[in-house]
């Protein structure tokens, strides 16, 4: 199996992955939208790729969305409730009305604490917490709603109803449509250090499709656009800028 090949599904979290299902257009789109205003086609690889850069550089960014990728993804609800505020995209949703929902919860490792400045952030937690109990209280509640679900179900009840008592821990599944310059948005935002840690994995996860199929403009994003805030992708854009 080539890189290419394994690549093709990334695990994260504890149950959750992310597929790459579909890909069209590519840097070369990218680079076909901005010249058709001249009516002129690719010129080779060291033209194309700078121009790339320029257009990245002076924030030109619609030949970007003439680059296309769908995703397979599986993730909690609480992290799918902060994926679809990025509203460019085309989402559909695994239904809990149609099906029965499968019992598969996001377990975290470890519980972080409160960040007292960053009212919507967390930090790593130290001995306030009580892991051990904090997780096992966790799990136990998680394993009364799903026996409560299953209970409404056998009772009659409506799969649409028996569903409200399920946590967003719960795992979904969805599909997504999106343009390269909306993706770079997600990125830019959701891998940054600010965003929760669990949709940073997935924005991480992303970013290696990306950079796979789109190695030009992933690198123009790293340079021009990223401003920080993720080590991982930080020590990447160093690399391209000591290049």
């Amino acid at each position: 199996m080539t890189a290419a090949q394994e690549i093709l599904e990334e695990n994260v979290l504890d149950k959750g992955f992310i597929r790459l299902i579909e890909f069209m257009g590519g840097d070369p789109a990218v680079v076909l939208g901005a010249r058709v205003s001249y009516a002129q086609g690719l010129k080779g690889d060291e033209k194309d790729k700078k121009l790339v850069f320029y257009l990245m550089q002076h924030s030109h960014m619609t030949p970007f969305e003439q680059a296309v990728l769908k995703f397979h993804v599986k993730c909690p609800i609480f992290v799918m409730r902060q994926w679809i505020r990025h509203r460019i995209g085309s989402f559909n949703e695994h239904s809990a009305r149609y099906s029965e929902m499968a019992d598969e919860f996001y377990i975290p490792a470890e519980f972080r604490k409160q960040d007292v400045k960053n009212k919507q952030g967390s930090l790593a937690a130290g001995a306030e917490i009580d892991q051990k109990e904090a997780l096992a209280e966790y799990t136990r509640t998680i394993g009364q709603t799903y026996a409560t679900y299953q209970s409404l179900i056998a009772a009659g009840a409506a799969r649409e109803m028996a569903r409200m008592v399920l946590p967003t821990a719960l795992y979904t599944q969805f599909y997504w449509t999106v343009n390269a310059r909306s993706l770079m948005n997600f990125i830019l935002l959701r891998a940054e250090g600010h965003a929760q840690w669990e949709i940073q994995q997935y924005a991480l996860a992303l970013a290696k499709f990306f950079k796979m199929r789109m190695p030009w403009t992933w690198e123009a994003f790293l340079r021009f656009t990223w401003k920080g805030g993720n080590p991982v992708l930080d020590q990447e854009k160093a690399q391209f800028n000591g290049s």
